[in-house]
């Protein structure tokens, strides 16, 4: 995220280019490659959210997962913990922007987490 926001859409696809195709189709998105990540980044414009495709691999699932600014992720996932949350994906860093970690609720919904 490059930008400052609230939330953020990551959909991880089987398939991502596929996807990629799918999305751009159905919604008129506009999609950046960045190629070094395998991840497409919706272009910013009316009614769009921010977000982006990649590919699933062994160690991201295929779906959607939402992801939420938070001041500390790992205070949060202290938090989420106490809530009744399961971590699925531990807290990483994304070299210059930020981190990153995503939960499953106590539903089993993944939830993200993202601090700037």
């Amino acid at each position: 995220m490059n930008e400052k926001h609230a939330a953020w859409i990551d959909i991880t696809a089987k398939d991502a280019p596929a996807s990629r195709a799918f999305y751009a189709e159905l919604f008129g998105w506009r999609l950046q490659l960045v190629e070094d990540l395998d991840y497409a980044l919706v272009e910013p414009g009316p009614g769009t959210l921010p977000g982006g495709i990649g590919s699933a691999d062994e160690t991201r699932s295929p779906g959607v997962t939402t992801y939420f600014s938070v001041a500390d992720v790992d205070l949060t996932l202290i938090r989420a913990d106490a809530l009744g949350a399961k971590v699925a994906t531990p807290p990483w860093t994304v070299p210059g922007l930020g981190r990153m970690a995503v939960i499953l609720d106590p539903e089993g919904n993944r939830v993200g987490l993202w601090q700037d």
